[in-house]
């Protein structure tokens, strides 16, 4: 009887050694087809799919992460990640989100709400392109602005004539610079020196600043203002629009009213396509006067019409100056005017010669140095 069972109950110890043996081998197979699996590949396109799905069921953006532990090192297996101490890392699936692209900016609106209106106009207090700078911290270099809260519809390039006026350009940059980011303006400042001492030609100098504003960047609208008349009202928006542009309509000068119907001169605006269509502005008209009123002939005999802000905001203030040395008054100026008709197809920017001597950026304007010639000899009266 005792010997009975003592041999059950050695069968049942053997049948139950035989059992963990068995469930030992099932785990070790388990372990090693999962580990060399992994190492040969064979089920990663499962595993993607399986996590794809998963992405795809929880929703884009849903941030959610999906982990697999990477067993696959040559000779690896769950034993010796144990017995080094090492910890199963996971690692995260990438998802196919992309990185969500800027809104694009809205349209700068036509009256801007930061606009103040009348200005006090004043050119007692001294200036310097130091304050000028301070006040201006947001113009880059070469005096570029462009709004970073809207888009502008139009790309302004803004063309002074220039020669020995150092001290007007002080006052004109530290009034313009703040009237023209108030009015959400994309712009750049362009200084046209005319070099040496010869007879000073205004409209010839304003086709260099076209020619080379267009070296620097795309622009589509050009503002041309003389360097000592500054705007007394920033709702004077300096833009361009359907028609040829006149913004100096009032000066102090003239008694703040128009000094004639056909007067296009101080500030004026054109688009690119209206000034290619006149064929810009005429490069024969050396010394003072006639110019503007031969730009405002080549505007109306192509078909357009000067447009004019309201009486009450065009108004400027003019910086007081004598008359520069070398820019008297042209005596051809008249008989030129009546003219305008048989000479603008072939006197204008299609015509234009002139040599580049240096163009310098600097924080607050572009300066672009140029070489534009000599008036030809005045005829004999005989």
């Amino acid at each position: 009887m005792t010997r009975l069972m003592v041999g059950r109950t050695l069968e049942r110890i053997c049948k139950g050694v035989l059992l963990l043996c068995l469930l030992h081998f099932l785990i070790m197979m388990i372990l090693y087809f999962d580990v060399y699996s992994q190492h040969f590949d064979l089920f990663s396109r499962f595993n993607n799919g399986r996590n794809g799905s998963r992405n795809n069921g929880s929703g884009a953006g849903s941030g959610h992460h999906y982990y697999y532990y990477n067993l696959s090192r040559p000779n690896a297996t769950l034993a010796s990640y144990l017995t080094t101490g090492e910890q199963l890392v996971p690692t995260v699936q990438p998802e196919n989100n992309q990185t969500p692209s800027p809104k694009p900016l809205p349209p700068c609106p036509e009256n801007p709400p930061g606009l103040v209106g009348r200005l006090l106009i004043e050119f007692s207090s001294q200036m310097t392109m130091e304050r000028v700078q301070k006040e201006n911290p947001n113009v880059t270099e070469g005096g570029r602005y462009t709004p970073p809260d809207c888009r502008p519809r139009w790309k302004v390039a803004i063309i002074i004539p220039f020669r020995h006026r150092e001290n007007h350009l002080k006052y004109w940059l530290h009034y313009l610079h703040p009237i023209l980011r108030r009015q959400k303006i994309d712009y750049g400042i362009y200084i046209i020196n005319q070099l040496g001492e010869d007879t000073f030609n205004r409209a010839k100098l304003l086709n260099v600043g076209y020619t080379e504003a267009l070296k620097d960047s795309e622009y589509d609208c050009f503002i041309f203002s003389d360097v000592d008349l500054i705007p007394m009202d920033d709702r004077n928006l300096y833009h361009c629009y359907d028609q040829p542009r006149h913004f100096a309509i009032a000066m102090d000068k003239f008694g703040f009213r128009l000094p004639y119907a056909g007067y296009f001169g101080g500030v004026s605006g054109l688009s690119k396509k209206q000034f290619l269509k006149i064929n810009g502005f005429p490069n024969e008209y050396w010394g003072w006067g006639g110019e503007d009123d031969d730009i405002y002939n080549r505007i109306t005999l192509n078909g357009m019409k000067v447009s004019r802000p309201d009486v009450r905001i065009g108004r400027y203030r003019m910086i007081k100056h004598e008359r520069d040395k070398h820019n008297e008054p042209n005596p051809q100026r008249f008989n030129k005017i009546q003219n305008t008709k048989n000479t603008m197809k072939k006197d204008g920017i299609s015509s234009l010669t002139y040599r580049l001597v240096q163009v310098k950026k600097y924080p607050l304007y572009t300066n672009i140095s140029v070489e534009i010639g000599k008036p030809p000899p005045r005829p004999i009266k005989g």
